[in-house]
């Protein structure tokens, strides 16, 4: 019963977060991309911590190594993105 209230919350998070985004203006898009950034910092972060922790089972070491990945990707893409689209708004070098 509670794997589908996870589901649950995990559509519901879909389409609230998709609603959410494709409604923000392309001028807030830049900052608050470098916000989620930070978010996914965090989550960098706890994902450290679950797969470094002995306690759990080899799945769980397994599911949090994958998501050191995941969000790492995440944030270095997202840097990289924020910093090409700032670059956009710079003046033109003579």
């Amino acid at each position: 019963m509670e794997f589908i209230y996870l589901l649950f919350v995990l559509v519901l998070a879909t389409f609230l977060g998709f609603e959410l985004i494709s409604k923000v203006p392309s001028t807030l898009h830049t900052p608050l991309m470098s916000g989620s950034n930070a978010i996914s910092g965090i989550t960098v972060l706890g994902a450290i911590v679950l797969a470094g922790n002995g306690d759990h089972h080899f799945l769980a070491s397994i599911l949090g190594f994958i998501a050191v990945i995941l969000a790492s990707i995440n944030v270095v893409g997202g840097y990289l993105v924020t910093e090409r689209m700032l670059d956009m708004f710079k003046g033109k070098k003579t």
